[in-house]
């Protein structure tokens, strides 16, 4: 964040060297007034009244263009600090999904956005001419600077009280908010399954009480913080006043002219008038300065280290050394010390009872979950000292839930490679392989509009079963050396069954390496190796000849050997 911010850096100086020139110009209506009083009305000078009014326009049209320019600076730093941001939010957000910053960093960042180029960031330019005002104020006479300084210290006071009474309830209602906003989320979701498991009043009284508790706390700091803005308003208008009533004293006593009487007033409102807006805008500033902290932790060593070296395309080898992986609470583990040696081209598949860890290891594998102890190597070379891009196009992932996304069928299946740069005709050659390489093809020509049929978010508009098949040609595509596929027939009709072990069968063939979770016992007879996980552990790993009988009843062996002759 400290880097982005230096991006901008040029941006916020501009901004503030005009916010001088803005401040400067902020006098010429107290001149013009002392001018009017002092010289105008004494003489009835009408050619002197004309060109002061029109320096008076002059002043004040170049005031408002550099008002509007320091604006335009603001909006364009906004702009920059996007650019050089949002990619690593969104990239550091889908390395890290687990965080529950992460669901909420681009609201956070468009929060913070907003204050760095809003009224507030206004205020802090104007802030530090405050001191300059009141040196006028002085000039025009000791007494109304002493009046004007006594304001200039109770409003910093006051702030500072504001800023100790809010600070940790703004706190916990911005945490509060984003665990409503990620609940929220994630409630539409599931919007079907709450609406068919008549859940709905429940978890909209659920997210009810979610919001109540940051309303309340939204609503205390509210209440504090209006409280000290409304003593800010007296202090500022009732100085102000008695600037007026001041100078009305000393014109009087001949000290001061008549114009001055109402330039101290001005110049005394425009000292206080950053400092009001300040209080003003300091909910927001605080949770910019909140957003700022929460958004450098999550981008805290992403894209740190050096460029890995280009390794050449790996063979589909696959080591695991003690590969542990502990539980959210960090007081057990999901993995513990698994360790597996797989040759290129084998094909293993993974059972064991539900909760066993078998997703765990794929994710592992894949590179998509981090390991807390351990190491897993590709062709000898751990998976961390690899490009995760590049590996990944190596690598055929099938997770349980298909993971399908908004955009059309033949998108999904080359993996958004039409958003990069790349020959078009050539992705649609690869995306229409991968579906044939797999059996996919004839189901997606069926859909209304075939490859280029357009899923809906959260890859809705095709059924569980397609979803699955589609998310198979996905993990094909690009002709991986490494497959990893999470139970890919749990959706499958006896069609899709058999078109995913002709696709086996074929990968098998061409000496890919394939792990497959999997219940049915369907895809047995391609397997080489069976893999056993019991609470996170290796209880048995070999030859399916060798393991299975140790794990599954007579019939089911004799249906094995059956299978494979046929």
């Amino acid at each position: 964040m400290q880097a982005a911010m230096a991006r901008c850096r040029r941006h916020f100086v501009a901004a503030a060297g005009f916010s001088a020139l803005v401040n400067l110009l902020y006098i010429v209506p107290t001149l013009y007034m002392l001018q009017v009083y002092d010289r105008v009305v004494p003489t009835q000078g009408v050619q002197t009244l004309i060109f002061l009014t029109m320096v008076l326009l002059f002043g004040l049209a170049t005031l408002s263009l550099l008002d509007r320019v320091r604006s335009r600076l603001l909006v364009r730093a906004g702009v920059l600090l996007d650019a050089s941001v949002a990619p690593l939010l969104l990239d550091a957000t889908l390395g890290r999904p687990e965080s529950a910053m992460a669901r909420q960093a681009l609201r956070e960042f468009d929060t913070m956005r907003g204050t760095l180029t809003g009224p507030g960031m206004l205020a802090l330019f104007d802030a530090p001419w405050t001191p300059i005002y009141v040196l006028v104020c002085f000039l025009v006479h000791p007494l109304i600077g002493l009046l004007a300084l006594a304001g200039a210290v109770i409003l910093p006071i006051i702030a500072w009280r504001n800023e100790r009474a809010t600070r940790s309830r703004l706190d916990r209602a911005q945490a509060a908010a984003a665990q409503a906003y990620a609940g929220q989320d994630a409630i539409l979701s599931s919007a079907e399954s709450v609406r068919a498991l008549g859940m709905r009043r429940a978890l909209v009284a659920r997210q009810l009480r979610q919001r109540e508790a940051m309303l309340t706390l939204q609503t205390e700091a509210g209440f504090k913080a209006g409280s000290y803005f409304t003593a800010t308003k007296f202090v500022r208008l009732a100085l102000q006043s008695l600037a007026l009533g001041l100078g009305a004293l000393l014109a009087i006593d001949n000290m001061i002219s008549g114009g001055a009487i109402f330039a101290a007033s001005f110049l005394i409102a425009r000292a206080l008038a950053p400092i009001e807006q300040l209080i003003g805008t300091w909910k927001g500033i605080v949770q910019a300065r909140g957003s700022y902290r929460s958004l450098d932790t999550l981008l805290a060593g992403h894209g740190a280290g050096h460029d890995a070296t280009r390794l050449p395309n790996p063979r589909g080898a696959l080591r695991l050394d003690s590969v542990t992986v502990l539980n959210e609470t960090r007081d057990g583990a999901i993995l513990n010390a698994v360790s597996l040696d797989i040759a290129a081209g084998e094909i293993v598949a993974i059972v064991g009872p539900s909760g066993a860890g078998k997703s765990t290891l794929l994710r592992a594998i894949t590179g998509a979950l981090p390991i807390d102890r351990g190491t897993v190597r590709i062709d000898g070379a751990d998976i961390t000292d690899w490009d995760p891009e590049r590996l990944a196009r190596h690598i055929g992932y099938l997770p349980q839930d298909a993971a399908l996304f908004e955009g059309t069928v033949k998108e999904n299946i080359a993996r958004f490679a039409t958003e990069l740069d790349g020959a078009r005709a050539e992705i649609d050659a690869a995306a229409v392989a991968a579906a044939e390489k797999v059996g996919a093809d004839t189901l997606i020509l069926r859909l209304a509009g075939g490859f280029d049929h357009r899923l809906r978010l959260g890859g809705r508009g095709v059924s569980a079963g397609q979803a699955q098949r589609i998310a198979l040609a996905r993990a094909v595509y690009g002709n991986p050396a490494l497959f990893v596929l999470d139970e890919p027939n749990a959706h499958l009709d006896a069609e899709g069954d058999a078109a995913l072990n002709a696709a086996l069968v074929r990968l098998k063939a061409e000496g890919r390496t394939v792990l497959v979770v999997s219940h049915k016992l369907s895809i047995l007879p391609v397997v080489d190796k069976l893999l056993v996980l019991r609470d996170g552990r290796v209880e048995l790993y070999g030859p399916r000849d060798e393991v299975l009988p140790k794990i599954a009843p007579p019939n089911v062996r004799r249906m094995v050997p059956q299978a494979v002759a046929s």
